[in-house]
């Protein structure tokens, strides 16, 4: 479904219902609801401890919720890309793709490896290990390695940290790319409103301590033609880092004594 289309019951590829989840006397989600639609890439974004990670490994099944519904569409063909890459060290890097296409009997597919190793620009290291690659490229390769088995649904854990910005925007790029040509629906994890707003088609904004959603927001320009410096996208960025400020502590109590203990 392209960027902008219309969201309807029917094409739901996941929905969160009434999620709840504690780590001993910290509850981090109480009765969350969210949904991610058919062909469309989806964003979480909130700061650090909001909970984001913890969705994540609910919603792909890694883990699970102390109460609450994760309804799935169809059976959906999941995939994973998480924030630091999970590579098999003993596999070189086109071993590591065939090794997870085993699973879905995708092993015979040379064409659609061919294609993700040129899309990345990693058709001259299929035969590397992974330790022979820089972090950017054990990234890229983590991402086609997702890719690489056809994928209904990718959930993609803050990818792009740590990472130089040549390699973000590449990476950005990319996924853009096959996302738009292939339909295949993405759940993308960041706590970077600029990722979120050039990349997503719709953006839940997620609030700290256990307070769920606090705005969801629709971007209908497409993304090929998203800029920052857009006057409608930039009020978008405006909007968000409002509602940023309103989530991280008010420190202004601690004035009189920084002033007077530096």
């Amino acid at each position: 479904m392209s960027a902008g289309g219309k969201m309807t019951e029917k094409n739901k590829i996941l929905e969160l219902k009434s999620i709840n989840k504690s780590y001993q006397k910290l509850r981090v989600l109480k009765d969350l609801n969210l949904e991610v639609n058919q062909g469309e890439i989806c964003c979480l974004l909130g700061p650090s401890g909001s909970g984001k990670t913890t969705i994540f490994r609910i919603a792909s099944g890694l883990e699970s919720a102390d109460s609450g519904r994760v309804e799935k569409n169809n059976d959906p063909r999941f995939a994973y890309v998480f924030q630091n890459p999970r590579l098999l060290p003993w596999k070189t890097a086109v071993e590591n793709l065939i090794f997870v296409q085993k699973n879905y009997g995708l092993e015979n597919e040379t064409k659609l490896r061919d294609l993700l190793f040129n899309l990345s620009g990693l058709e001259d290291f299929k035969d590397a290990y992974p330790h022979e690659l820089s972090g950017g490229m054990q990234q890229r390769l983590e991402l086609i390695r997702a890719f690489a088995v056809k994928p209904d649904l990718v959930f993609l854990d803050e990818p792009f940290k740590s990472l130089d910005m040549k390699t973000k925007v590449n990476l950005r790029k990319l996924i853009s790319l096959i996302q738009s040509e292939s339909g295949i629906t993405i759940f993308l994890i960041t706590h970077d409103p600029e990722e979120a707003l050039l990349l997503a088609d719709r953006i839940y904004i997620l609030a700290a301590e256990a307070e769920g959603i606090k705005k969801e927001i629709k971007i209908e320009k497409p993304r090929e033609k998203r800029k920052i410096a857009d006057p409608q996208l930039y009020q978008q960025l405006e909007n968000i880092m409002d509602i940023f400020t309103d989530l991280v502590s008010d420190l202004n109590y601690a004035v009189e004594d920084i002033r007077s203990l530096f």
